[in-house]
């Protein structure tokens, strides 16, 4: 497995290696060993999620408060996403950024979003099916929201006239109202 840091360090790609021949392809998705090896030592996760999504339609800014913040592992079983990580940790150097990463059922690579990143997704094909790990349960009182366009993080989403949200999503915060990490 190849892994790449993106602008923003603690976010990286990991690009599997594929294993192919006349009956198909095999390749390994994920390794506790070589994750933490290779990416976050202190990682564990507890709870694995799948999301199934149509042409645009925007997930995000999604985030989870102590005491259950959560690291995500996501990759995209079927279909495209541009998928997106903003650092919301104060006393980081790269507050306020974001790193961007196109995840595709065929290209296979996964993106790992750290805890105290907000983390969101466009789908950009017909129909998208999204598989993400987390190491941390999911906790609705701890749950929060960033609004997807807020002009302080200026992401640059692809085909922003044909979006679709949910009603909590529609609801996001500020960027300089939300709760975020010191």
């Amino acid at each position: 497995m190849k892994v790449t840091s993106l602008s923003i360090p603690e976010v990286k790609i990991l690009d599997p290696k594929i294993f192919k021949d006349e009956r198909g392809l095999f390749y390994e998705t994920f390794n506790q060993k070589n994750f933490n090896e290779f990416v976050d030592e202190d990682a564990i996760f507890v709870q694995d999620n799948i999301s199934q999504s149509i042409s645009g339609v925007l997930r995000g800014l999604h985030y989870q408060k102590s005491p259950f913040p959560q690291g995500k592992l996501v990759s995209v079983l079927q279909g495209e996403v541009f998928d997106v990580a903003v650092d919301i940790r104060r006393s980081s150097s790269t507050f306020g950024r974001y790193v961007s990463a196109t995840l595709s059922a065929e290209n296979k690579k996964q993106i790992w979003i750290p805890e105290g990143f907000a983390h969101g997704f466009l789908t950009l094909s017909d129909t998208a099916l999204v598989y993400y790990k987390a190491t941390n349960f999911y906790s609705p009182i701890d749950e929060r929201c960033i609004a997807w366009n807020d002009s302080v993080l200026n992401i640059n989403w692809p085909n922003k006239d044909r979006l679709f949200f949910s009603a909590k999503d529609s609801l996001g915060k500020l960027f300089k109202e939300a709760d975020l990490f010191s």
